[in-house]
């Protein structure tokens, strides 16, 4: 987005400067301001307007990338991401590829079973099998705040059996019988990703059993009732997560439709709407003035800078990497905008840090950036320190600048526990993953992790961090801590 911004930047900066007065007064930010000096508010001035541009896109960026991923995956059935219509469930059979690009950041460890829901009408249920104690699987519930609003899983419920209820913001009914628990989401179009653990390739036989046991139906439906009248259809604004980055306003307008206000977010909408941003507005940047144009760029990429400090310097650094916990719910966040824009850019739909912790790094444990074109790097786990989990822990390589997986030729873009069995141990029983662009030779192989002819990102996973010593939590502070990157020539 920066490289799209600078363009932009380097035309109307200077040029903002000298047209001053000259503003159109027909633009959305002119017309916005025209209704509100009308109401007795104070018109929004280039400054007030860049600030607010950059308010309102560290408090926006999460918003407009969970509408894109929903209409890819939910709306525009010829998308190449498109999974399923609303309230079905789409299983993947499958771990993620560099196929994969609707989400930045995918999680390749674990077949994804997906849902979206449309929560007008009526809650939907959620039935889960009984699934063997040796197998994790989570149900995360993620709501178009990107608040996670609730579990069920291994974790969070344990491996039993049952039906659970999400409802949306409007519904406030009472437990239904045969409902073990009701999930509240703050939106009503809400994302369910559930995860079941796969041990390896010839394991997807069991996984698609288990995922076979997932279940989603109306309450009507699950009552035996009859159902309530279907909630009207929707013309969505057609969004894609590349065309975020051609008019992030009008997505934003598009996306606030089904993001109900709060308290929390009251002053940043009223602040949004006095440029023309806002639920039934459509804000087209195209039709703005130059310097309107200007101040809105201007604000963005001030918004987006603060989104990266906050990634690089927002959590704690141990040996290179950044450790932190900046995924939870409503009460998690307490109106944090910039805590969840960071969230969301390093990697949308993150687990709670009691559910899965996410160290994540650019560069070596001396600080350096990675790049596995200039050289090759280990990473070496001392005996008796792997990640301590409940669950099971993995590695994963993305491509430094976008994010996502990337090609390789054995097609390897994780290591995770469950391969230890295959890998090879030092003599002193420490583990050395080899973290380079070429084989490091068929004995050291099964240690690989392919890295592109570029820089990389490196995010480690660990499900179900254990809570007791050894542990990395409390993130940040605690008793183990991922060992540094080393590079190796």
């Amino acid at each position: 987005m920066k490289a799209e911004l600078m363009k932009w930047l380097t035309v109307v900066a200077g040029v903002v400067s000298l047209t001053a007065g000259c503003a159109s007064k027909t633009d959305p930010i002119a017309q916005a301001a025209k209704t509100d000096v009308a109401k007795g508010i104070s018109a929004p001035s280039l400054e007030q307007t860049k600030a607010i541009a950059e308010e309102g896109f560290v408090y926006g960026l999460p918003l407009v990338m969970n509408y894109a991923v929903m209409n890819e995956f939910a709306v525009d059935t010829k998308s190449s991401q498109f999974k399923a219509p609303f309230n079905q469930l789409h299983h993947e059979h499958r771990v993620s590829t560099p196929a994969d690009t609707a989400v930045i950041t995918p999680n390749s460890d674990t077949p994804y079973s997906i849902l979206w829901a449309d929560l007008r009408a009526e809650p939907l249920v959620i039935t889960v099998p009984a699934v063997s104690t040796k197998r994790y699987y989570s149900v995360q519930l993620v709501d178009g705040n990107t608040y996670n609003y609730g579990y069920i899983g291994s974790r969070a419920t344990g491996s039993a059996p049952g039906s659970y209820l999400i409802a949306g913001p409007d519904w406030k009914g009472a437990t239904p019988p045969g409902i073990k628990k009701v999930f509240n989401a703050t939106t009503p179009f809400a994302l369910t990703l559930i995860r079941t653990q796969l041990f390896n390739p010839a394991d997807m036989p069991n996984v698609e059993k288990v995922q076979a046991g997932y279940k989603i139906q109306p309450l009507s439906a699950f009552l035996r009732q009859p159902a309530p009248p279907a909630a009207p259809k929707i013309a969505f604004v057609p969004a894609t997560t590349a065309g975020i980055k051609a008019n992030f306003f009008e997505y934003l307008s598009a996306a606030l439709q089904y993001v109900p206000p709060s308290a929390d977010d009251k002053e940043i909408r009223a602040k949004l709407a006095s440029i023309g941003v806002g639920p039934g507005r459509t804000f087209e940047f195209k039709d703005l003035s130059l310097e309107h144009k200007g101040a809105v760029l201007l604000g963005m990429k001030a918004g987006d800078e603060q989104v990266d400090k906050f990634l690089s310097g927002g959590m704690k650094k141990i040996n290179g990497w950044n450790v932190g916990a900046f995924f939870g719910d409503q009460a998690f966040y307490k109106a944090d905008w910039l805590m969840r824009a960071g969230a969301a850019k390093g990697g949308l739909y993150g687990n709670d840090a009691v559910e899965a912790m996410y160290p994540y790094t650019r560069t070596d444990g001396a600080g350096q950036t990675l790049d596995t074109s200039k050289h090759d790097y280990t990473l070496t786990f001392p005996a008796g320190k792997l990640p301590p989990v409940d669950a099971f822990w993995s590695v994963t390589m993305y491509d430094g600048k976008s994010q996502l997986l990337i090609k390789n030729p054995i097609n390897r873009y994780l290591i995770n526990s469950p391969m230890l069995s295959a890998m090879k141990k030092n003599a002193d029983g420490s583990l050395t993953l080899y973290i380079q662009k070429d084989s490091p030779g068929k004995a050291k192989e099964a240690n690989w992790l392919p890295a592109p002819d570029d820089t990389v990102y490196l995010v480690m996973r660990l499900y179900w961090p254990k809570t007791t010593p050894p542990s990395i939590l409390p993130a940040g502070a605690g008793s183990w801590q991922p060992p540094g990157i080393v590079a190796s020539k």
